[in-house]
Parts: C-alpha cells; structure tokens; sequence
C-alpha cells in the first residue's frame, strides 16, 4: 500500500472512499458543512436520520455529489471525552472491517477531525488511523483460504488529507503507523495459525526467517543444549510431546550492549505452541483455542523485528521459549520435582500452570544474556480474564519506576492496562513440602500467586503483562475479526524504541 500525503480540503480528495471522521456531537460548521454542501446535503441528511455521530465505530456511507470520491465513509468515535489513541487506531480498523467485499483500492482519510480529537497532533493522527487501517485489513481466514470474501480488500493507495504545516509530520506518523500495524499483523498471523502447523521447531524456524529479513542475531537452543545449561523447568513441560521444545533468542546489536537509557530490554513470550495441560489435562470444551498459548512468543518475536525498522541501531533482546504441553508416556507428572535454571526447586502441583515454568527459565536466561529490564509477556491465566474481562490486560511490576516507564509505553500505543498488587502475604500459600515453592495452590487469588511465582525468577526490574483475557477474540468486533489481536505488541514496542535517544 503507497501512504500519498496531500494538502488541501478533504473535498479535493480524489479516491474511490473518503473516510469523515466524527468525533462527538456532529456539528456542521466549517469544513464539515462546506463538504456536506458539496454532497447535495448528504450527510445533514445522515445525521437526521440518525446515522452519524452515534455508537462507536458505528459507520455510515453517503454518495459524494461534486466530491471526487466514489462514496463517503462517515465513522462515528462516540463520545469525545472517551476519545483517545486506541479509539483512533479502532477507527481505521473499522473502516477496513466495514469494506469487506467492496471494490475499493483507493482511501482517502481527513486527518483535521482525529488531529484535533488528539489535542491537536496530526503526526499521532496519521500514525493511529494509518497503523489501525493496516491492522484492519488483516484477516486470519486468509491464512489458509487465499481467495477468501472475508477479507477487506487489499488498498493501493491511502491518501492523508491535511494541512499544508502539518504535511511533513503527517508522512513521518504515517510511515511510522504503517510499521507498527505491520508487525501487529506479524504476531496475529503466527499466533493464528494451527497447532499442527506451527510446532515449536516452525516457531523456531519462522523466527529465523524474521532475523534473517530483519538482520537479527538469532540462536535456538534445542533440547540436548538446554538440559546441559541447565533449563529444566522449560523441558519439563515439552518432555510429553514428540514436537520437541526450542528456545528462541533473537537479539539486536551485541549482548549487553546498553541503550540510551542504560537498559538492555529483554521481552519475554510464552511460547506454547498447544497447552492441552498435560497430565492435568483441561476440559475440551474450547481445548481448540489453545494454538493461542504461543501468542506471547509471536508477540516478543514480531516486536523486536518492528522496532529494529524503527530504530535500527538499538540494542534489544527477545526470547521465546517454544513447547507443546502434552500428556505423553514422558509427561511431567504432578508432584515431580524440577530445579530451575536459576537454582530454585520448584514442585510441579499443576502441570496445566505451565506457562510459568518456561518463562521462569527464560528470565534467567535472558539475564545471563546481559538484560537489565525484563517484561514478559504471557496468555498465562484464565482468571485475569475472569476479573478484568477481555479489553483489559493484567499486568505485575517492580519497582514502581520501571511501571511507570512500562505504562508510559502503553499510553503511546493506545492499549489499557490494569496494574494489579503483588500481595506478599499470599508467599506462604506457594511453600512446598519438598522443594522451594511450588507452581500453583489454591484457586483464591490465583492471579496474584502467579505474579509472585514469576517475581522469584527476576532479579532486576521486570514487569509481567498477562493476556490470558485479551490476546484474541472470540467473536467478530467492528474493528476486528475473531481471534489473535496482536494486543501488547506496540506497548512493547513503545517501550524499547524509547530507549533509542
């Protein structure tokens, strides 16, 4: 898709959609009333019946009169104290959701009414509705049908329509907009595609084809290498498949190496290429859905790549430690006993609180890499999903600086967040007759205890972001069609190019 960036009125837009932005109460005054003039009226005519400035993401197409465009798309924000970058992003979405099985290949947006939504800024503008456009014509169908209907059509052109001072900007938000719903897309099309497609050793290799695109220092540690270093709570829960574990290391510029910050981020993914609980085997009421479990894994991997185009010379770190939980005649089986790669011996209650495990090794590992800053990233629970529901990602930080730099990161990239307490007073819940802690306990505050188990894994600042209620949908919204959603991959992002000066 060419991003074209033009100066004038949105009237002047020539394309075969022009998207009207309305944010609030629909007035017509200014730009909005010469343009509903040109269309004969159109659009005063939508409103009177009720069709603009109404529900969110709600959309409405109007023919054009004199305006060169062969329709207009008015898309409705709601309210406009409720408006804000992800309600930006999830407009463009929704444009593109509204356009499957129309002819369209040309876009035209006028930016005036989001830039000014966003206190005036037409960079972020171009970059929200740019990144949400790309983000939107991504359809998980398609991944295995092609020639599928149910995808938006593929755009050939997307023409910005601003202001002549704010031209400049407007390309550099939009260009950055398209990198990110790019790498969103990335994560969603790994995550998304099937258990029997994508074992950890595709895992593996589908990040080593990113590296090699991207110019990224890639190792994977396979089974005989990770049990002599010592990662044996990450083989404990691949030892029941006979798809064999891997450990993904992706890492740009040289181990250690500090950003501007003085940090050397390492993001951190749950990798469970299918979760059937092993031994503690899950219900099979929605077992399907545990393909999803890798999407931590796809997340840090299309992340790093995106912020390597964004900030080539930054030194980032990523791992993605990659397995099947599967109750084979080789399982983990409840009450095993299993030493950590950090030394901790951790007694396995709950083979299905799997997630944990392999990361908790991953941590280690990424610190012995050089990370002085973690954040992993993890479909770790269902009770996250069951507290906060599935527009809200749960997260775990310390100290509360490094949170602070964390939430900064989500602010920019328009994703919500709930910081919930790490309650010490639950620590006695995890002892362990026979090892250190164990990996789960009682089901009350169960969130909270996952936390906890994670933080014994870290010895620097980390914050943990569990998307167990947010990393797919299970139905179709406006902006976006069942399944993965790339949810935290432009927090992450956020946050590493932060560091790039």
């Amino acid at each position: 898709m060419q991003i074209r960036v033009v100066t004038g009125h949105p009237w002047e837009a020539a394309a075969d959609l022009l998207v009207v932005p309305v944010i609030g109460e629909v007035a017509f005054a200014g730009e909005l009333d010469e343009l509903d003039r040109r269309t004969g009226g159109e659009l005063r005519a939508l409103a009177a019946f009720g069709e603009l400035g109404g529900k969110r993401y709600a959309t409405a197409l109007a023919a054009p009169g004199d305006v060169p465009a062969r329709r207009l798309l008015a898309i409705s924000a709601g309210a406009a104290d409720g408006f804000g970058r992800e309600v930006a992003v999830r407009m463009g979405s929704s444009v593109m959701r509204r356009l499957v099985k129309r002819d369209v290949h040309t876009v035209a947006v006028w930016l005036a009414p989001v830039a000014e939504g966003l206190g005036g800024d037409a960079a972020v503008a171009a970059e929200t509705i740019t990144r949400g456009l790309v983000e939107g014509g991504f359809e998980p169908k398609a991944i295995y049908h092609e020639d599928t209907d149910a995808a938006p059509p593929a755009l050939d052109e997307l023409v910005l329509v601003t202001s002549p001072d704010a031209a400049t900007a407007v390309a550099a938000g939009a260009d950055r907009g398209r990198i990110m719903g790019e790498g969103a897309n990335m994560a969603r099309r790994l995550a998304n595609r099937s258990a029997n497609d994508v074992t950890p050793a595709v895992l593996a290799d589908e990040a080593r084809a990113i590296a090699e695109e991207h110019g990224l220092w890639i190792d994977v540690i396979d089974e005989g290498r990770a049990a002599d270093l010592g990662m044996n709570l990450f083989l404990a829960v691949g030892r029941g498949s006979a798809n064999k574990p891997r450990m993904i290391v992706l890492r740009n510029r040289g181990e250690g190496e500090r950003d501007a910050l003085g940090r050397h981020l390492g993001l951190i993914g749950k990798g469970v290429c299918f979760d059937s609980g092993g031994i503690s085997i899950k219900p099979a009421d929605r077992m399907e859905e545990m393909k999803m479990d890798k999407t931590g894994a796809c997340t840090v991997i299309a992340a790093i790549a995106t912020a390597k185009r964004l900030a080539p010379d930054m030194p980032l770190l990523a791992v993605a430690p990659a397995v099947e939980n599967m109750p084979g005649g080789n399982a983990t089986k409840p009450g095993d006993i299993v030493k950590a790669l950090n030394g901790t011996w951790v007694d396995i209650i709950n083979t299905d609180a799997e997630g944990r495990l392999i990361l908790a090794d991953a941590m280690t590992y990424a610190e012995r890499l050089g990370a002085t800053h973690l954040v992993d990233v993890a479909t770790l629970t269902g009770a996250v999903g069951r507290a906060i529901g599935y527009m809200v990602t749960g997260a775990f930080a310390t100290p509360d600086p490094w949170w602070d730099q964390v939430a900064a990161a989500a602010d920019r990239a328009g994703e919500r967040y709930w910081r919930i307490p790490l309650l010490r007073d639950y620590l006695a819940d995890l002892d362990s007759w026979y090892g250190d802690i164990v990996n789960s306990s009682s089901a009350e505050a169960s969130l909270v205890k996952s936390g906890l188990f994670l933080e014994k894994f870290r010895t620097v600042p980390w914050a943990h972001l569990d998307i167990g209620g947010t990393a797919y949908y299970r139905k179709n919204m406006p902006f976006a069609p069942r399944g993965a959603n790339g949810v935290t991959h432009a927090t992450l992002v956020e946050l590493a190019v932060a560091g790039a000066g």
